[in-house]
């Protein structure tokens, strides 16, 4: 019997403040846990020395036959109090493997253990926290979902001597982001009808969705109609159809325009147009060398200052405002310019030798017919 308490003592652990043991969970309590380290009295494991972060229970870290690694804090034989830490133990291995994570930049996953003002906490060995700002790309009003919830961060700032560790799930999203967008930007090709929404105004034109990277359509491309701001055409969310203007991989940049997926109002315009033919317009602008008048919509041709009036004019405003209807009549096209030439004053003519060819003027005092050439005079042969 003696020999067998003898061999019992010689098996019995040497144990000392500051020594790290391994032992089984053999009793859970509410605010602590036992544990069998091999010593000749279990040690307690309180439940502030589990874990970096704050638990309610100890059910939810440990269960009875988990195996702990624990440093010890407080010994006593006298008392048989042998009092341990989990918690220093998880971090100081905790520091080591997250400053390597920040200097490889290594994407891990965590569990949210806990929502607090300002963001979410986890347990990393040590407590680590995400700032709401690091948690989404987009604003997230509520986070009461997240608990419990498994997130891929980074390390973004870690600080030892201040106990304290920056993580961030937005930081992988973003790299994951750029990835994708690297794959979609050498696919696109200039001349592409895409299907995209709309992401985001701006005064100078709208962002728009083509698959998961944004391509600006400048307020110039947006429709052939002259439009003040963006919003007069478009809002946040509508689908549209552009067309890839240009691709710069490099900077991530796609040009994108609407108003080319639409039919030009130009090419339509100049095939229902004919030279000779008047037409009527309104006057848009007036210049120092003439008037622009729109025949259709968007499209304009010019009136020389020579062809506005019959009389001799020095400025267009002698005769003409803006927002006038007038007659023309077109002097020539040129398709690839996209330029129309017009004359008032040809109209004016034209129209005037029309009424007198559809009638006869017969002088009635004298019995003399009178001719278009006696009306018209030169004027006559240029017309016919």
């Amino acid at each position: 019997m003696v020999e067998e308490m003898n061999s019992e003592m010689t098996e019995m652990k040497e144990v000392q403040k500051g020594d790290t043991v391994k032992g089984k969970i053999t009793k859970i309590e509410e605010k602590q846990a036992l544990l069998d380290v091999g010593y000749k009295f279990d040690g307690v494991l309180p439940i502030g020395e589990v874990s970096n972060i704050h638990i309610e229970k100890m059910t939810d870290a440990l269960e009875v036959g988990d195996e702990v690694e624990a440093k010890v804090i407080k010994i006593n034989d006298e008392e048989e109090k042998l009092i341990l830490s989990k918690k220093v133990i998880d971090g100081e291995k905790a520091w080591v493997q997250l400053n390597q994570k920040f200097e490889s930049g290594e994407v891990f996953e965590i569990e949210i253990a806990d929502i607090v003002k300002g963001g979410l906490v986890a347990d990393v060995g040590v407590r680590g926290f995400i700032p709401a700002s690091l948690v989404e790309k987009h604003f997230v009003e509520d986070f009461s979902d997240y608990k419990g919830k498994k997130l891929s961060v980074k390390v973004v700032e870690i600080d030892q001597e201040k106990n304290k560790v920056i993580l961030s799930h937005k930081a992988v999203l973003e790299v994951e982001e750029e990835k994708k967008k690297e794959g979609i930007i050498h696919r696109v090709q200039p001349g592409q009808i895409i299907e995209g929404s709309i992401q985001r105004l701006t005064d100078f034109g709208v962002f728009v969705d083509i698959g998961g990277i944004d391509g600006l359509v400048h307020i110039s491309e947006m429709s052939w109609d002259r439009i003040e701001k963006p919003s007069d055409l478009v809002k946040e969310g509508d689908t549209v159809k552009v067309k890839v203007l240009r691709v710069d991989p490099s900077n991530f940049r796609i040009s994108l325009s609407m108003k080319e997926t639409q039919l030009n109002p130009w090419d339509k315009a100049i095939e229902n147009t004919k030279v000779g033919e008047i037409y009527t317009g309104t006057v848009k602008r007036l210049v120092s060398f003439g008037a622009f008048v729109e025949l259709f919509p968007t499209v304009e041709g010019l009136v020389h200052i020579s062809h506005i009036s019959q009389d001799h004019i020095t400025n267009p405003e002698q005769v003409l405002k803006e927002g006038q209807e007038v007659k023309v009549k077109v002097l020539s096209i040129d398709p690839e310019a996209k330029r129309i030439s017009l004359s008032i004053r040809e109209a004016e003519e034209k129209e005037q030798y029309e009424d007198m060819k559809n009638n006869e003027f017969i002088n009635g005092q004298s019995g003399m017919s009178v001719t278009l050439g006696d009306v018209f005079g030169d004027k006559l042969k240029k017309l016919k």
